[in-house]
């Protein structure tokens, strides 16, 4: 009985929302004719003239009071939107139509009848397993750590205390945190002291507590590499200092990592330990190649990448290849970055801006000397020209921020340690080391200049469809807010436009309140527009009255009643 009664009820339901959908106009035509009909015994044009004497009778501070009125509670919803729309980034009023309004009055949401027949279940069925597979070809906003970030003490803390500006956030550094833990600990560490000192040194929050404990730690064993790491990382004031710890901290690892490679078959606990070690002496040794980068021994660095690269070409973990490629091009060697790029810039390879735009720098190498945009609108792309400026729109639909940092239309911050492929963190990351690159080939950046925003001419709708790649994603701003510090602009892309009842509240805001003043300080002026306007208004619904009286009788209920 219950299930009978709810199938009326939803038919009743459906049968009221498909009467709102399409016979709306109708219905307000009938109520008009009932209320025409009906308009002499309830007394409606008595009830008009009344109001009309009341309004005559009102004084202008009534309009004055009235029009302020307005103007106030349009502005205060006007505020309200705008600061709903800069934190949720859609309209209040719109979302709120969508969601509740719209299904009541004949919308989508709710009301697609999970019970009606067996042929609407079996299209939902099929329409839930078509969004599930796109929702798993669509790539999540996975956060990736920065190949090329900075060291904290020599190099985010003197920033910090030259500018008074903390450079990274808590979620950038708490991220940090769990990488180390992941790196550098493992189960066989349990009942060693020094690794249970160091398991509490990455967690901690102030930076000072996190040295102390990494001295405490080399204190019960001075040849934990893991503290050594630590200090280096943070308790140095140059580069040069940190070279020194790191290889200190390298002749221990080695002795470690030559110990478990031997023993890593004999149990679980032992593979753990080689896996950890590795981990250890990979990164070790990859930040000792940085330093050699950011000395000026770029060669030995790129020989040191290299050998790491040889050693371990199963490792991705640190993203080796990147860093190649930023000292390979501070040497100019082109030929080696376009044999990398052949190897790593594959489909079956996750992409990067530093792949893209390298690629699209090489291709740009090769004619941004002689291009001019005037020549080539007037001759056209040559073949050369066009694989270029393919390649830089393929950058730019990959990563559309890069463009505003490498042309200094943006200005840069301290990259994070940690990126979104895509978003804006990644942008600055390419751009902070790779600028140089580009301002090195010369024309480079004019041509980029030239060209990068015609790729949004190529994907109107980077949300629903893209031209190469993936649609954008649209979780990069909330990563990328997380991930920056306050003080920097997160670039949006694609740029927000104001919804309408922004536009519409602030019209109506400043209209009111220019109503306001003006019948303010000419009271009487107003109150003649403002009747010659409604005079205006009301001139055709007079005039369809009349007609209509002249075709109904007033009194149609009495000569029906004669009837």
């Amino acid at each position: 009985m219950a299930g009978f009664l709810s199938r009326i009820f939803e038919k009743v339901k459906s049968w009221i929302h498909w009467s709102w959908t399409y016979l709306w106009a109708v219905w307000f035509i009938l109520v008009v004719f009932v209320v025409y009909i009906l308009r002499g015994p309830l007394k409606l044009t008595e009830n008009l003239s009344y109001a009309t004497m009341f309004l005559n009778t009102l004084t202008p501070k009534f309009y004055v009071a009235l029009t302020g009125t307005s103007s106030l509670i349009s502005g205060l919803i006007l505020i309200f939107e705008w600061w709903y729309f800069k934190k949720y980034g859609t309209s209040f009023i719109e979302q709120v139509s969508l969601n509740h309004i719209s299904p009541l009055l004949g919308g989508t949401d709710g009301q697609q009848n999970d019970n009606n027949n067996t042929n609407t279940n079996s299209n939902n069925t099929t329409n839930t397993t078509q969004n599930q597979q796109t929702q798993q070809s669509m790539p999540e906003c996975k956060v990736w750590r920065n190949p090329l970030n900075l060291f904290r003490g020599s190099e985010y803390q003197r920033y910090n205390w030259a500018r008074g500006k903390e450079p990274l956030t808590y979620y950038d550094m708490n991220l940090s945190a769990q990488d180390h833990q992941t790196f550098f600990t493992c189960e066989s560490d349990a009942g060693k002291q020094e690794f249970e000192i160091m398991q509490r040194a990455w967690r901690e929050r102030n930076p000072q507590s996190r040295i102390k404990a990494a001295k405490d730690a080399l204190e019960k064993n001075p040849e934990c590499c893991t503290a050594i790491i630590l200090l280096a990382e943070e308790d140095t004031s140059s580069i040069a200092d940190a070279e020194k710890m790191f290889k200190q901290a390298y002749k221990t690892a080695e002795i470690s990592y030559r110990k478990s490679q031997q023993t890593q078959h004999q149990n679980l606990q032992h593979e753990a330990t080689y896996r950890r070690d590795t981990n250890v002496i990979v990164y070790i040794k990859r930040r000792l190649a940085m330093c050699a980068r950011k000395l000026g021994r770029t060669r030995e660095a790129i020989k040191m990448m290299r050998e790491l690269m040889k050693e371990f070409p199963t490792l991705n973990l640190f993203n080796i290849h990147e860093n190649l490629i930023d000292a390979l091009l501070e040497v100019q060697a082109y030929a080696d970055v376009q044999a990398l790029l052949a190897k790593y810039d594959d489909i079956s390879l996750p992409k990067s801006a530093a792949i893209c735009y390298t690629a699209a720098l090489l291709k740009a190498r090769a004619v941004a000397d002689k291009f001019s945009p005037d020549t080539a609108s007037k001759r056209g792309l040559s073949t050369a020209e066009m694989t270029a400026v393919e390649a830089i729109h393929r950058a730019v639909e990959f990563n559309p921020h890069c463009p505003k940092y490498l042309l200094e239309m943006k200005s840069l911050i301290l990259p994070p340690e940690h990126i979104l492929k895509r978003g804006d963190s990644e942008a600055i990351a390419y751009a902070f080391f790779h600028l140089p690159h580009w301002k090195k080939v010369d024309g480079a950046l004019n041509l980029l200049h030239c060209t990068w925003e015609g790729t949004f001419r190529m994907i109107p709708y980077p949300l629903e469809k893209g031209h190469l790649f993936y649609p954008y994603p649209t979780c990069t701003e909330s990563a990328d807010r997380e991930l920056l510090p306050a003080y920097h602009e997160v670039s949006v892309y694609p740029k927000k436009e104001l919804p309408f009842f922004i536009l519409f509240t602030a019209g109506l805001c400043s209209f009111t309140a220019l109503l306001a003043l003006l019948t303010h300080q000419y009271p009487e002026p107003m109150g003649m527009v403002a009747k010659t306007v409604i005079g205006w208004l009301y001139m055709p619904i007079s005039y369809v009255l009349e007609k209509l009286e002249a075709i109904l009788p007033s009194n149609l209920l009495h000569q029906l009643s004669r009837i």
